[in-house]
């Protein structure tokens, strides 16, 4: 949960540093002399703070944010709660401690591709003050860890919660189809084709079936033999209902178990292999985990200078395998310094949170077949490749452990609003000068 939180700030930052410097020069050249604008239980909030957190708000995917005056009032009023919630952390005992607030920056500076000196650079340029954005780390630790140890922690949930959540969920599924994502292999056949040029291509979709049959790796089949516009993404042809494959594809693909081949079968393009991939029915909410089977090349850099060597390896070793020269087989098992290089870099099945969240993030962006750029982690620097992902019947027991972990985390938040209402409540506030 800390975790999930400081990546959760860290993507706000993503954003930030990403925005070209003019886009903050007014706040960082126009700066008035600083004032305070209120005080928290005689803890002032100066004009400084409230500029400097306007000046990290993004606007929200297709919307706008509101006017400067009404976005600093709002500012302001957010870390007026914060304030007051800080004070009563302090007074039950919960603080922050150096190695965290170190740790999320660096992690932060890392899915930045920059050093942590880089990175509070690049803050500078933006007018952030990398001493401001470490406090503001300190007191997102301090929030988390009140968050977990006072609510999460003592959340209850009984099971005849549990029993009206699953009833409610059943009763709420929404109508629909299920949802299939295939991969295919196509061979061309010419409009004009006789029978002495269909014999050669008949052969070669049949060797390609056998070949996928035996469990060769069906992306780089795709690669391979493919003439389909999904060639690159390993065959992979998205998520989709069922109406929107052709009939041909559902004849004979749309009862088929996940991972199960299918074909040849002919069409008007050519011929056909099919692999199910993931299949979704959106009318069983809850009743399946998405598993995903991936395997990756890890190096392990022991300072800056060998990570950017590391980094530039990792891109060879990518492109060699989509230019078909190598197999990420082969150069896992070859340069890999994790455990997983004797199984061709292969983790197996994993289901959500099994992996580190910049890891899983980059997987999770990938098609059946796709290969990541590299990517830095606490573990190293990785590659990955998305070999297959199936959703997973969940049994009526594990149902109950997700559905009461839902409930205990809205029951944390619920208790943790009404308690930083009454915070908020007892904590005497005096506006000074509007935030202007």
């Amino acid at each position: 949960m800390l975790a999930a939180a400081l990546l959760g700030l860290g993507a706000a930052v993503l954003a930030t540093v990403a925005a070209p410097p003019q886009a903050h020069a007014q706040s960082v050249n126009t700066r008035p002399a600083d004032r305070i604008v209120a005080v928290v239980n005689s803890e002032p909030i100066t004009l400084s703070d409230v500029q400097a957190r306007v000046a990290r708000v993004q606007a929200p995917a297709n919307g706008s944010l509101p006017p400067r005056e009404e976005l600093a009032r709002q500012v302001l009023e957010q870390l007026i709660n914060e304030r007051a919630q800080m004070q009563e952390a302090e007074t039950l005992g919960i603080r922050s401690d150096e190695t965290t607030v170190a740790a999320a920056e660096a992690n932060i500076a890392r899915q930045n591709g920059l050093s942590v000196d880089g990175f509070r650079e690049r803050l500078r340029g933006l007018g952030i003050e990398p001493a401001r954005f470490q406090e503001d780390l300190r007191r997102d630790v301090v929030l988390q860890r009140l968050r977990e140890g006072r609510f999460l922690a003592r959340a209850q949930v009984s099971e005849r919660e549990i029993d009206d959540f699953l009833l409610s969920q059943r009763d709420a599924a929404p109508a629909g189809e299920v949802q299939m994502q295939l991969a295919q292999i196509l061979v061309a056949v010419p409009e004009s084709a006789d029978a002495a040029a269909l014999r050669p291509l008949q052969t070669r979709i049949a060797e390609v079936a056998r070949r996928a049959r035996a469990g060769e790796d069906f992306a780089a089949l795709a690669r391979e033999f493919s003439e389909s516009p999904e060639r690159e993404a390993g065959g992979a042809m998205g998520l989709r209902p069922l109406s929107r494959y052709p009939s041909l594809f559902v004849e004979a693909a749309g009862n088929a178990e996940v991972g199960t081949v299918v074909g040849p079968i002919r069409s008007g393009a050519g011929f056909h292999v099919l692999k199910v991939l993931e299949r979704r029915n959106p009318q069983a909410p809850g009743a399946t985990v998405p598993e995903t089977r991936a395997r990756h090349i890890l190096l392990r850099p022991s300072g800056p200078e060998e990570e950017r060597s590391a980094l530039a390896r990792l891109a060879g070793y990518r492109q060699q395998v989509l230019a078909g020269s190598a197999t990420f087989e082969a150069l896992a098992r070859q340069h890999s310094a994790d455990g997983s290089a004797a199984a061709g870099g292969d983790l197996g099945w994993a289901r959500p949170g099994m992996f580190v969240p910049e890891f899983e993030e980059a997987m999770n962006a990938l098609p059946p077949g796709g290969i990541s750029q590299p990517l830095v982690s606490r573990f190293g620097v990785h590659i990955i490749q998305v070999l297959e992902r199936r959703e997973v019947p969940l049994s009526a027991r594990e149902q109950r452990d997700v559905a009461r972990n839902v409930l205990r985390q809205r029951n944390a938040e619920r208790d943790y609003l009404q308690w930083a209402e009454e915070v908020r409540g007892r904590a005497y506030v005096e506006y000074r000068e509007p935030p202007q």
